[in-house]
């Protein structure tokens, strides 16, 4: 069996037809769901990837683009997000992979697919291939396509003290005043996830960006927030 054909049998094997409408509807999607929830959807997708391993990059990336182009359920692109993703192959997440990842992103168009692909793939890559990758980010933050921008604004999710805050002011920068609510929240998103390592750095930027929606200050501020309230001596609050 394929990679392919072992993933559809674990999937139609723990499906719940019931269950699959609800996520459906949630997901706001045109394609089906199996009815497996995402946390047995990964278990089910590692171990079909552990059995099977791919000896070369080229085979990894037709079997995640058989994958996620053949699919008739969501969970079979969510399968083919983890195959990119797997830690094993890892060391394939480099600039050559662009173009698979741009496929991705511009066909899944949804929040559910671009997100790890942005803050694991993408991520990773940043880290192993800095100079390309930032060339790239920097291409996607003023590109047509919003979900290219969400990926470059949320490329540095994990990165923490590691985080190229130019390249981060950089990606946020073109989406601006943009209305769109997936830029708007991706922009709050990063901005609180990094307040955790600089806060000093995100309040100084929210104050020098005029322009930024209330949405997306309200999302930055989430963190330091909580982080201001837990200094308060409770008597005094």
């Amino acid at each position: 069996m394929t990679i392919r054909d072992s993933v559809i049998a674990g999937l139609r094997a723990a499906a719940e037809p019931a269950r699959a409408p609800r996520q459906q509807a949630y997901m706001k999607s045109e394609m089906p769901y199996f009815g497996v929830g995402v946390p047995e959807c990964r278990r089910i997708a590692g171990s079909v990837f552990r059995t099977h391993p791919l000896a070369a990059a080229g085979a990894w990336e037709t079997a995640i683009l058989e994958l996620w182009r053949k699919a008739a359920h969501r969970e079979e692109r969510y399968a083919a997000v983890e195959l990119l993703l797997f830690p094993r192959y890892s060391r394939w997440l480099e600039p050559a992979r662009i173009p698979l990842i741009e496929e991705l992103v511009i066909t899944g168009a949804w929040w559910d697919y671009v997100d790890p692909i942005a803050a694991r793939g993408v991520g990773t890559m940043l880290a192993v291939h800095p100079r390309a990758t930032k060339a790239v980010l920097r291409e996607w933050a003023g590109d047509d396509d919003i979900w290219k921008r969400r990926t470059a604004i949320l490329a540095q999710l994990r990165c923490k003290k590691a985080t190229d805050r130019t390249l981060l002011a950089d990606a946020i920068r073109p989406s601006i005043g943009n209305p769109e609510l997936f830029l708007r929240k991706g922009i709050g998103w990063a901005l609180r996830e990094y307040s955790k390592t600089d806060p000093a750095w995100v309040r100084a930027f929210l104050e020098t960006r005029a322009g930024l929606s209330d949405l997306s200050r309200r999302e930055a501020l989430k963190h330091l927030a909580r982080r201001n309230a837990a200094t308060i001596p409770r008597a005094t609050r």
